[in-house]
C-alpha cells in the first residue's frame, strides 16, 4: 500500500504542520480579537476595522514582500513571521490578563500580525515547489490547501471554546502554537539557491514590478488568477450567512456554525480526493467547469429555504472552489521560475485577499440595494457570466490540457483583452 504523500516527503510534512498550525492559531486569534473588540466598543465599525487594519499591510507591502521572498531564505522569513505573530499574541495575552489592553493596542498588534502575514504568504507559497518533485506538486498543493481548510474549521471552534475562560487564554494558546509552527518550518531542509534576484542591467523598479510583469505576459496564469478573483468577488455568499441563519433558514447560532463549516467540509473532502487523484487532462476546462459549479452552488444556496439543501449547496461550493484553487496554484507554481516565485506569489496573494475582502463588501452592498436573496443569486449568475467571458478572453487557459505542459513564450501567446 502506497504511503500518504505527507509521509513520503518529511519536508512536506514539516511544511504542512507549520502552515496548518499557523492558520489554526491565526483563526483562533480572529475569534478572540473580534469578540474582545466588540465587547469593548459595541461598534460594528471598530469590528470591521480589525480586518481592514490587517489587510492594508499586505496591500502596501506587495512589491516589497515578493522581492524579499526571492532574495532571502524563505524558511527563515516564514519562521520569523511565525515568531512575530507569537510575540503579538503574547502581548495580547499579557494585556488581557492585566486588564490593561486598549482597543488601540489591539489595532497595533493586528497591524503587525497583518504585516507578518504579508511577508509569510509569498515565502510559504514559493517554498512549496522545492519540497516535492514537480510531478507531485498538484497533490502537495491539494494537501496544503486541505490543511488550511482544516484550520479554518478547528481554529474558530477552538478559539470560541477557550474564550469561555477568557481572551487571555486564547492568546496564550495561540502564542504556543505560533512558536511550534515556527519550529516546524525551520526544520525543513531545502536545496540551496542563489540569493540575488536582480538580473544584470535590470533596474530596481523592474525587479520590484517583476511579478506583475510576469503575470501580465502569460495569459494562462493571468486567466487562472483573475478567474478566481472575479468568481469569489461575485459569488461571496458566505458574508451573508448570519442573515440566512437568522432570517431565512431560521436556525439560530448553532445553524450559523454549521453553515460556516460546510464550505470547509466540502473543500477538505475535495482536497483529500485530489491529493490521491490529481488532475491529469483537460485542466483548463476542468477549472472553468468547477468555477461554473461554484456559481450554480451559489444560486442554489441563494434560493434555498430548506436547511439540508442549503448545507449541501455550501459543501458543493467549497468542493468546487477547491478544484479551482488547486488548479490555479499548481499552474502558477509550475509555470514560474524559482527566482520569480516570491514576487508572483505576492501578487497572487493580493488577488486572493482582494477577492475575499471586496467580495464581502460587494455582497453587503448588493444585499442592501436589492435584498439578501437577490444579491446572492445575482452573484452566482455573475460568476457564470465570468466563466463564459473567460472562455473567450483566455483561450490558452481553456485549451490547457496538462498542468505540467510547457507554456509558449509570452511573445507567442495570443493577446488578451484585459
Amino acid at each position: 500500500m502506497t504511503k500518504p504523500l505527507l509521509l513520503q516527503h518529511p519536508n512536506l510534512l514539516s511544511y504542512w504542520l507549520g502552515q496548518t498550525g499557523a492558520f489554526m492559531a491565526y483563526n483562533m486569534l480572529v475569534v478572540a480579537v473580534g469578540w474582545q473588540v466588540y465587547d469593548m466598543t459595541s461598534s460594528a465599525f471598530s469590528l470591521g476595522m480589525v480586518g481592514l487594519i490587517q489587510f492594508l499591510p499586505q496591500l502596501l507591502l506587495t512589491l516589497v514582500v515578493g522581492q524579499v521572498a526571492d532574495r532571502y531564505d524563505r524558511r527563515f522569513i516564514s519562521m520569523a513571521c511565525q515568531w512575530l505573530k507569537m510575540a503579538m499574541a503574547a502581548v495580547l495575552a499579557y494585556g488581557s490578563f492585566r486588564h490593561s489592553l486598549t482597543v488601540e493596542g489591539i489595532f497595533i498588534c493586528a497591524a503587525l500580525i497583518g504585516a507578518a502575514r504579508a511577508f509569510e504568504m509569498p515565502a510559504m507559497q514559493a517554498m512549496l515547489p522545492n519540497l516535492v518533485p514537480a510531478a507531485s506538486l498538484p497533490r502537495a498543493v491539494a494537501a496544503a490547501a486541505g490543511g488550511r481548510e482544516l484550520a479554518v474549521i478547528l481554529g474558530p471552534a477552538l478559539g470560541g471554546l477557550i474564550y469561555a475562560f477568557g481572551p487571555d487564554w486564547v492568546y496564550l494558546v495561540g502564542t504556543v502554537i505560533f512558536g511550534l509552527a515556527g519550529l516546524a518550518i525551520i526544520g525543513i531542509r531545502m536545496p540551496s539557491r542563489a540569493a540575488g534576484v536582480t538580473a544584470p542591467g535590470q533596474s530596481r523598479a523592474a525587479t520590484l514590478l517583476g511579478g506583475i510583469t510576469f503575470i501580465k505576459a502569460r495569459s494562462v496564469i493571468l486567466g487562472a488568477i483573475s478567474l478566481d478573483l472575479f468568481s469569489v468577488l461575485l459569488g461571496g455568499a458566505t458574508a451573508l450567512l448570519p442573515i440566512y441563519a437568522r432570517d431565512i433558514l431560521v436556525t439560530g447560532p448553532w445553524g450559523l456554525g454549521l453553515l460556516r463549516a460546510a464550505p470547509a467540509v466540502g473543500a477538505i473532502a475535495m482536497s483529500l480526493y485530489l491529493s490521491r487523484h490529481p488532475l491529469q487532462r483537460r485542466v483548463g476546462v476542468t477549472m472553468m467547469t468547477a468555477v461554473a459549479g461554484f456559481g450554480l452552488a451559489t444560486i442554489v444556496f441563494g434560493i434555498s429555504r430548506w436547511f439540508p439543501l442549503s448545507m449541501l449547496a455550501l459543501v458543493c461550493l467549497g468542493a468546487t472552489d477547491m478544484i479551482s484553487v488547486v488548479t490555479r496554484q499548481s499552474l502558477v507554481q509550475l509555470e514560474t521560475p524559482d527566482e520569480m516565485r516570491g514576487r508572483v506569489a505576492a501578487v497572487n496573494s493580493i488577488f486572493i485577499g482582494a477577492s475575499n475582502q471586496l467580495g464581502e463588501f460587494e455582497s453587503g452592498v448588493t444585499a442592501a440595494w436589492f435584498g439578501t436573496v437577490p444579491a446572492v443569486v445575482l452573484g452566482g449568475i455573475g460568476t457564470l457570466i465570468i466563466v463564459v467571458l473567460w472562455f473567450k478572453l483566455f483561450p490558452a487557459l481553456a485549451k490547457r490540457d496538462q498542468l505540467t505542459q510547457p507554456v509558449p513564450d509570452a511573445a507567442a501567446e495570443s493577446t488578451t483583452a484585459v
